[in-house]
């Protein structure tokens, strides 16, 4: 599988989560993907991650991941992003506050036949509760 190709469909998942087109990750997610850190409430497979990503732009819609660094080899994709938005909606219980927020993570996606198969990664999710002035014990 060529770098390329794998870095066209982890270019379309972010697309997908950019634009709201969230149909969009069917197309370069495995059915059978296996996240190792999945979010608070992610399901299984390509409708785990549409309806977790579809609960984040409810919540900010002005959602927006921006790769900050890239490395690839033949079947991995690993990047550093910053994802932003603004709190319009509810997010994890927490009614909307009307901040902003920008945090840092990192991911790795290994691929197979152009889709995501397997994936690890971390968002900084204490720190989009902190600068939404939530209370963290």
């Amino acid at each position: 599988m060529s770098q390329e190709k794998n870095i066209k469909a982890q270019e379309k998942f972010a697309e997908a989560i950019n634009t709201g087109n969230l149909e969009w990750i069917r197309e370069v997610v495995d059915d059978k993907v296996k996240d190792h850190d999945p979010a608070p409430m992610q399901g299984p497979g390509p409708q785990g991650f549409i309806d977790f990503f579809s609960m984040m732009r409810t919540a900010f819609p002005d959602l927006k991941a921006e790769v900050e660094h890239m490395v690839t080899d033949k079947e991995n994709v690993s990047f550093a992003y910053t994802v932003s938005g603004t709190h319009k909606g509810e997010f994890m219980g927490v009614s909307p506050t009307g901040k902003q927020f920008s945090v840092r993570g990192m991911q790795i996606g290994r691929f197979e036949d152009g889709k995501l198969i397997e994936r690890w990664g971390s968002s900084d999710e204490l720190g989009i509760l902190k600068q939404l002035g939530v209370q963290v014990i």
